[in-house]
């Protein structure tokens, strides 16, 4: 649901989070008690199912392999919550409600941080049979002494949480990571690891991870569903171009939405030539001062109008945008190589994701909507469960985690330069280089949109 013009977003628990090297997959047999038994359907059906609700060919391809035992850590498992609408697709199909194609992974178990009251997890162990682990480390070993699962999802997202002094929510980001660490070091092996959204809000901690993944050779992925979801039209930065800026528009909050802005501007970016070679300084202005800076040229008025252009809710506001938008925010990142980008957030008057960008040629400017799906079964979530499911099977990571500790430390950078009423914050730790090593394919049409508060 997106919020109507005249109300003031807020986040949550009830919407997901847009409101916000050794074999790892051993054999599991078909008879574990913590199995959740597959849908009876034939190969050739549950291809043409993936391919209904844009899964490419990873379900089909992974159908016939052993399903990875899958440990997860969530903050709370609520209707709609990150939990739900990614580890609930390993129970309850990509479609939410059993009917649909399942991704080809166990769910062994689950940790839960907190149970408010509307909490579902311990229904669903019942239901599905997976162990409702105390304890992270529990949750690892299957209740054993070694680890005993080959891989691991970790949910930071949604609950009661404190919050920093620039605020940011402080999930426990780090803390599941450094927990399932503990277990890998006793075990000596590691499997797959996912982190969800952001590494954490802090830069040193998310750091720290990265660190911890490289040293201990963790295949370690985390992001946004962003990148993967439908862009109308279905368009890419064709490698290695020549990109001279970028403009992209957001809603919500820098803290909820910020950072799939950052992440819907980085898969673009760091396909220009010479792939990523990471962000020199970043700034966060509000109110006036935006258009102020639009005026002096910090960010090219035909790429916002452009992006504009793509919305589909024109009936969202009349006349100026400058006018129609409240309280805007611009995120200014300057690249090292040169490249601007900038993100505005412009609530009420826009609720969607849009991004136009500019090469060497002035009048060379494309853009695209990245649509997502606000209703369940939020099918855009299926394009991330997808990169997951792959990486379990694999050992490899679907996309570099080096772009999402980029976007993260951009973030934190950003939430400074907010705090600091608008200064320019050098970044010289995000001289991040590196290649990308994924692929944005045109997904088929999303599956029917049901009401987010039903099943």
């Amino acid at each position: 649901m997106i919020p109507a013009a005249a109300e003031l977003p807020t986040v949550s628990a009830e919407k997901p989070g847009f409101f916000e090297k050794p074999t790892f997959c051993a054999a599991v047999s078909t008879t574990s008690p913590h199995r959740v038994p597959p849908r009876p359907t034939r190969r050739h059906f549950l291809a043409n199912t993936a391919a209904l609700i844009g899964l490419g060919e990873t379900a089909a391809s992974f159908e016939q392999k052993p399903a990875p035992k899958i440990a997860a850590a969530v903050t709370v498992y609520t209707h709609n919550s990150h939990a739900d609408v990614i580890v609930g697709r390993l129970l309850e199909t990509h479609t939410l409600d059993g009917k649909g194609p399942r991704p080809n992974l166990n769910l062994a178990s689950l940790y839960v941080d907190q149970f408010p009251e509307r909490d579902l997890s311990k229904q669903f162990a019942q239901q599905y049979g997976f162990r409702l682990a105390p304890t992270i480390r529990d949750a690892l070993t299957l209740g054993g002494k070694e680890l005993a699962v080959d891989g691991v999802l970790l949910i930071g997202e949604h609950g009661q949480y404190p919050t920093s002094g620039k605020g940011q929510t402080l999930y426990p980001r780090r803390r599941f990571f450094e927990e399932a660490v503990q277990v890998f070091r006793q075990s000596g092996r590691v499997v797959p690891v996912f982190s969800d959204k952001h590494l954490s809000a802090a830069w040193e901690d998310a750091k720290w991870m990265y660190d911890t993944a490289l040293e201990l050779k963790i295949p370690f992925m985390a992001g946004s569903s962003l990148p993967g979801t439908w862009r109308k039209p279905p368009l890419d930065v064709a490698k290695g171009a020549k990109l001279s800026e970028i403009v992209a528009i957001s809603y919500h909050t820098l803290d909820a939405y910020g950072f799939h802005a950052l992440e819907m501007v980085q898969c673009l970016a760091e396909r220009r030539s010479q792939g990523e070679t990471g962000i020199a300084a970043v700034q966060c202005l509000e109110g006036p001062a935006v258009w102020k800076a639009g005026e002096q040229g910090r960010f090219n008025r035909r790429l916002l109008d452009a992006a504009l252009d793509r919305c589909e809710q024109k009936n969202r506001y009349k006349g100026k945008i400058e006018d129609a938008a409240k309280e805007p925010l611009a995120c200014f990142l300057d690249y090292r190589d040169g490249l601007k980008a900038t993100i505005l957030t412009l609530n009420y008057a826009v609720g969607e994701w849009a991004v136009a960008w500019g090469e060497a040629d002035p009048t060379a400017i494309q853009s695209t909507l990245f649509w997502t799906q606000e209703a369940r079964p939020f099918g855009h979530f299926s394009f991330l469960v997808n990169g997951i499911e792959k990486m379990m099977h694999t050992g490899q990571p679907t996309w570099p985690v080096e772009r999402t500790l980029l976007t993260t430390g951009a973030l934190d950078a950003l939430h400074t330069s907010k705090q600091q009423s608008g200064t320019r914050v050098e970044t010289p730790q995000l001289a991040i280089a590196y290649q990308p090593t994924w692929e944005w394919k045109d997904p088929r049409p999303p599956p029917p949109g049901r009401p987010i508060n039903g099943k």
